[in-house]
């Protein structure tokens, strides 16, 4: 059985389309299980029935037309308490629905199994039986693994829109949604453009192309490309291998033979597929049934397979890299593991939304689509995404959704959503020239995270104070190599003129983690807790030095630089970054620029550095707390795992009060201390940061009027109320339910969404 069940799910795989899918599922269950029928309902939710979709065993003219009640029947009875229904005598069931059109009435046994995705029940599949018998727990497995193969094939059609057109009602189905985490809030509605690392056939997205020709003339080229080297290869080394061993050239050579691979591949180019995909289905087609075959020898083909046509990949990408990519007017960027450069790659003008298949809400990547005010969904786990490359859709940043094809009620209303939006932002343009003032006449300063030098001009265009935070790192993570002196300090010298006088908050190089350089890799089994931010810098000084210097140069005739340390753990770290940072001041004052020390901080981001709080104040001249990394490191959650974002919250009681214990200090030692998380940018959280005595919030600039209308709408005395009674809940959820309340009570409720 298991070999069957091998077999049906790589032809399922390979179908074409949902309704051959359908029907190599009931053709071959019917075979595996020696039974008589085997048929798939599907849910449709235009009619509220399951629909007959695919059978062999009962008539052929029923299917598409022969349609059961939400609850009726046994196939219902399946749908309805979502697991397996497996009897003996199927019509002395008291759910037992005899339908005449399908000539049922000879069939006896009966197994169902719900078809399941994402928690929702999509069909049943059915395998009936002419004598009565129960299916042994075996076959119920057997049927079971392969209604859960089949969900994922259902819910690619749905995405695709390839559903549509088979509802016996003639309507479309509901619209497709996918449920991920909000990265960035706000709401996009465009074409999906799918983004993925070079060479990897698996990773491929589906895509037409209107220019078949041309896609030909680039698989031959990259065909000839590797049969060269092919040659060139067997040729220097042919010498040293035996007859036998040299023959696997020419095997590899025939592979690529118009009547093998090439073909095949030449074949589907013509349908309207683009070369690279064409190339990917024909590959990993073959490296799966290679994979399957009982030969060893003949198994181990799949990997040769593999590399054959990941050669011919290499070259077909790069003739498409030599061309400019054109990018829709509203793109929405799609991709498994998104890094800021590809970002960067969009013109920013045409980027709408990003949709990440990994990641959570906390991640860089999410951090840096909220500094450029991009509606963000992360940990789409299910989302068939390299289906969706030219699709229409909606990313719901609010909520975490994403919408495929979506029906022109559901367009109506998200672009209603939009319009609200819009106004919502321009009502607050009238607080940019007025200051964070409480009712009862208490000053918060509002500052922005930077990484880009667009930032800065949304940042000022918002009303921001000063930069609370520069991420040096995102030149570093968009370029090539590490940028030299005289490259950094031309970046720096922007922010810093930009803002001059106010203050400018630059973050030493912090990589690691999530946050990796392609020309510095650092692998590690636990990067989180491994080699990462100060400690990367201070093991390696010629980076430090060169970076001091850059800063240092930069601010100039400003004076308006602040420099801090990140993932700081203990005092010898500052002392020693202090040391280098003023090398760095000595020599540039030796080669005669006029340039003076500027204050030095550190980020709270461990929980270590919150305890000592107090004794690194006494050494430094500012803290800052970093909720993001001090929430994940507090609770023991990794930010980018979705398996376990429902646990982390910057509102967990044990964070706020680390957030309570690092003011209480910082002020004990009379040093200021600013919170530059994404915790800063939270119109709810900004009532308990307010109150707790944060001098400084620093966000992302697109959140700053927001947090700024709710600071002008509470007086600090009521912010303190809430926050003793905050500080009493055991739970983050009762503690937002508070904050909620409180904004209601405000009147500033409409910022909630804002929030999320």
């Amino acid at each position: 059985m298991l070999d069957r069940l091998r077999e049906i799910v790589q032809e399922v795989n390979t179908a074409t389309d949902l309704q051959s899918a359908l029907d190599v599922i009931v053709s071959r269950v019917r075979d595996a299980m020696h039974t008589q029928v085997c048929s798939v309902y599907l849910l449709d939710t235009d009619i509220n029935c399951h629909v007959l979709m695919a059978s062999e065993g009962l008539r052929k003219e029923s299917v598409g037309h022969v349609s059961l009640q939400l609850d009726e029947g046994l196939v219902g009875l399946v749908a309805r308490n979502g697991e397996p229904v497996n009897l003996q005598d199927a019509q002395a069931h008291p759910n037992y629905h005899y339908l005449s059109e399908t000539g049922e009435e000879a069939f006896s046994s009966f197994l169902g199994v719900p078809i399941i995705h994402h928690r929702k029940v999509l069909g049943v599949l059915v395998v009936q039986h002419r004598e009565k018998r129960y299916f042994d727990a075996g076959e119920e497995a057997f049927l079971i693994t392969l209604s859960a193969q089949l969900s994922g094939v259902i819910a690619a059609a749905e995405a695709t829109g390839a559903i549509q057109g088979t509802s016996p009602s003639g309507q479309r189905r509901a619209d497709a949604s996918f449920s991920g985490i909000s990265g960035a809030s706000g709401v996009a509605i465009g074409q999906g453009v799918v983004v993925f690392p070079h060479a990897d056939l698996k990773l491929i997205p589906a895509r037409t192309t209107d220019d078949i020709p041309a896609e030909l003339k680039s698989f031959q080229m990259a065909l000839e490309a590797v049969r060269s080297d092919i040659r060139a290869l067997g040729e220097s080394v042919g010498q040293q291998l035996r007859p036998e061993e040299r023959e696997l050239f020419d095997v590899y050579l025939r592979m690529l033979d118009d009547d093998a691979l090439g073909r095949e591949v030449m074949d589907l180019i013509r349908q309207g597929s683009w070369a690279q995909g064409a190339l990917a289905d024909v590959a990993n087609d073959h490296v799966k049934a290679f994979e399957q075959m009982k030969d060893p020898y003949l198994r181990e083909r799949a990997a040769d397979i593999k590399d054959l046509c990941s050669r011919v990949l290499f070259y077909l990408q790069e003739t498409e890299r030599a061309t400019p990519r054109e990018y829709p007017v509203h793109t929405i960027l799609i991709g498994e593991e998104l890094a800021p450069s590809m970002l960067m790659e969009v013109p920013r003008e045409k980027l709408a939304g990003i949709i990440s298949v990994m990641g959570s809400g906390n991640s860089h990547v999410a951090i840096l689509a909220r500094t450029m005010g991009i509606p963000t969904v992360m940990g789409a786990v299910d989302l068939p995404y390299h289906k969706l490359d030219g699709r229409s859709l909606i990313v719901d940043g609010y909520n975490g959704t994403v919408y495929s094809n979506p029906s022109d009620q559901l367009l109506a209303r998200y672009r209603e959503i939009i319009k609200e939006e819009e106004q919502l932002v321009r009502g607050l343009e009238v607080l940019i020239d007025l200051p964070a003032v409480t009712p009862d006449d208490h000053r918060v300063r509002l500052w922005v995270n930077t990484g880009l030098m667009t930032d800065v001009v949304r940042s000022l265009d918002h009303g921001a104070e000063g930069i609370g935070l520069f991420r040096t790192e995102v030149p570093f993570l968009l370029s090539e190599r590490f940028p030299s002196e005289d490259e950094q300090a031309d970046i720096y010298r922007e922010q810093l003129e930009a803002f001059a006088p106010k203050k400018v908050t630059m973050r030493t190089l912090d990589v690691g983690g999530d946050k990796s350089l392609p020309y510095f890799p650092i692998e590690e089994e636990n990067p989180f807790l491994g080699w990462r931010g100060i400690r990367v810098t201070l093991d390696h000084p010629e980076i430090f030095i060169v970076q001091a210097r850059a800063m240092l140069r930069a601010s100039e005739g400003l004076d308006n630089l602040q420099i801090m340390l990140p993932m700081v753990s203990n005092l010898d770290e500052v002392h020693r970054a202090t040391q280098i940072i003023k090398r760095a001041l000595r020599e540039l004052q030796d080669e005669g620029l006029n340039v003076v020390m500027p204050p030095i901080g550190v980020m709270i981001e461990l929980p270590a550095a919150v305890y000592l709080t107090r004794a690194l104040c006494k050494i430094v001249d500012f803290v800052s707390v970093g909720s993001n990394d001090l929430t994940q490191y507090l609770l023991a959650v990794d930010r980018n795992n979705t398996r376990v974002a429902d646990l982390y919250s910057s509102f967990h009681p044990a964070v706020l009060n680390a957030l309570q214990q690092v003011v209480d200090g910082a002020h004990a030692e009379g040093k200021t201390v600013s919170i530059c998380g994404e915790m800063a940018g939270d119109p709810g959280a900004a009532i308990l940061l307010m109150a707790m005595g944060f001098d400084i919030l620093s966000m992302n600039a697109s959140t700053l009027l927001r947090v700024k209308a709710v600071i002008r709408a509470i007086t600090l005395s009521s912010a303190k109320t809430v926050l003793d009674e905050v500080m009493q809940m055991t739970d983050a959820a009762s503690i937002r339910r508070a904050l909620d309340l409180a904004l209601y009570n405000a009147g500033v409720d409409r910022l909630l969404r804002s929030s999320r």
